[in-house]
């Protein structure tokens, strides 16, 4: 019986804060339970905010009436996917029309209201900054507005909402459900800890410099893929036609495989026709990749500890980098293969045309069955050729390889077949400075919002004082 837990419950314990009359062992485990005696009789989400999703507009018959509609579709939609990271993630953006937008006016965004996912990935929270204002929102999405934002600022109820206290409660009601989700009633039930207008100001301060930082990284992003693009002197994607070439047998189905139309678009032709008249020259992935293989599957994970290895499922690639996640680690011993540093990933299956280079913290990390890693000589930097790879140009080619199947799918030898031009030195070496200034930016960003959550934690246990003094020595190290 070692290593096992048990915690005794009684009868009242199971029917507090349980209208659901929730009775899995999960709902019951110890780290919830020492969540809620600290947050015992403090105020409810519910009634210091008021809630909206896309719902509020109407019934689902009427909004999707409003959503299919054939005008042009120019505002962002923001889903589960884009919340939950403290800042809105605007990757993968779909939009909606303007009309649509002035019809779902509960759904509309408003400056510093906080975005929760209700389903897929639950817990933590978005606030919406001035650039972010006047968007809209889905059904798996709530939009949370402070009724007295004298007394609660919005910035550090976000910072509440991310750290333990916020994502504990969100863990323990969607626990036990196939796919995660929390009903508007259940998430008016989180309780929140009030702390003294000083304190929350500090929270306040320290994540607006924390998203200073973030746009500052965006933008070297911006201009490291700004320097490549202008280098190979690619059109951009808006102006690329859609229209369809026509092909001969023997310039088609006979040299691709493919029958679909779509594989044949002009557009397609047009990228592959500049990436070949590079001053560099031009070479297939096939040609010079050293190592390429598909990861391994596993069923079994582990939270974060010694000895264990990073298993990098296709959910955690991001543009350029990998997203760490502490519950998933694995035993690294029953596994054939491991990713190294400089090494290339990108999902198999899903979401395709979304890469990300191996830094040295996850040297020997596993990969799991949907990724394709591969690494290419060093005189292909890494960095700068998963940016090239996760540039708009490049999402179409990828698109293309992925076509013609229900699920997008992906494989070693369709990624062999796409052409990569060889770039100049200096230049890759331009471009890869530009490139870890954003990245360093950006983990300065991260680092901050991490502060901001253990302080909170840390006033909550220890009291304010102490938290605040943590928040000061940390901030202070980062910062210089």
């Amino acid at each position: 019986m070692d290593g096992l837990e048990c915690n005794e419950i009684t009868k009242s314990d199971i029917l507090k804060d349980n209208d659901e009359f929730r009775i899995d062992n999960g709902y019951y485990e110890k780290q919830y339970f020492d969540v809620y005696k600290r947050l015992k009789n403090k105020d409810l989400l519910g009634d210091i905010c008021s809630m909206h999703d896309v719902s509020s507009n109407g019934s689902f018959a009427y909004v999707q009436n409003i959503l299919k509609d054939n005008n042009k579709k120019v505002i962002p939609y923001i889903r589960s996917g884009n919340v939950g990271n403290t800042f809105l993630d605007l990757n993968d953006l779909i939009c909606i029309s303007k009309e649509a937008h002035q019809k779902l006016s509960l759904s509309r965004t408003n400056l510093h209201d906080i975005m929760m996912a209700r389903k897929g990935k639950i817990g933590g929270a978005t606030i919406i900054t001035e650039n972010e204002v006047d968007l809209n929102c889905n059904e798996n999405v709530i939009k949370l507005n402070l009724i007295d934002k004298e007394k609660w600022n919005p910035f550090y109820l976000t910072a509440y909402l991310n750290s333990k206290y916020g994502k504990k409660q969100l863990e323990r009601i969607s626990t036990g459900n196939v796919q995660p989700w929390v009903s508007i009633y259940q998430i008016k039930k989180i309780k929140c800890y009030y702390l003294s207008q000083e304190f929350q100001n500090s929270i306040e301060q320290t994540m607006k410099t924390a998203k200073i930082y973030l746009d500052k990284s965006k933008e070297s992003y911006s201009k490291a893929e700004q320097m490549l693009m202008s280098e190979l002197d690619i059109k951009e994607q808006d102006q690329v036609p859609n229209s369809f070439s026509v092909k001969s047998l023997s310039s088609s189905y006979l040299l691709s495989g493919r029958l679909d139309a779509a594989y044949y678009q002009l557009k397609y032709d047009i990228i592959e026709s500049s990436i070949k008249s590079y001053i560099g020259g031009y070479k297939y992935l096939g040609e010079v990749v050293e190592d390429i293989f598909t990861g391994e599957y596993t069923e079994e994970y582990f939270k974060q500890n010694k000895g264990l290895k990073f298993y990098i499922r296709s959910t955690n690639i991001e543009k350029g980098q990998v997203i760490i996640d502490e519950n998933y680690f694995v035993d690294g011993s029953r596994f054939n293969r491991t990713v190294k540093e400089g090494d290339i990933i990108t999902a198999r299956v899903g979401t395709i045309g979304i890469f990300a280079s191996i830094d040295k913290e996850l040297d020997n990390a596993i990969c799991s069955d949907n990724v394709i890693c591969f690494r290419l000589p060093k005189v292909y930097c890494s960095e700068v050729y998963t940016l090239m790879f996760n540039s708009k140009l490049y999402y179409e080619l990828f698109d293309r390889f992925s076509r013609g199947s229900v699920q997008q799918r992906l494989n070693q030898e369709t990624l062999k077949d796409l052409i990569i031009p060889i770039l100049r030195v200096s230049l890759q070496r331009d471009v890869h400075q530009k490139l870890m200034q954003s990245f360093s930016l950006l983990q300065q960003s991260k680092q901050l919002i991490e502060f901001c959550k253990k302080t909170i934690e840390i006033a909550i246990e220890e009291g304010e004082a102490a938290g605040l003094k943590y928040l000061e020595e940390f901030v202070n190290k980062a910062l210089n």
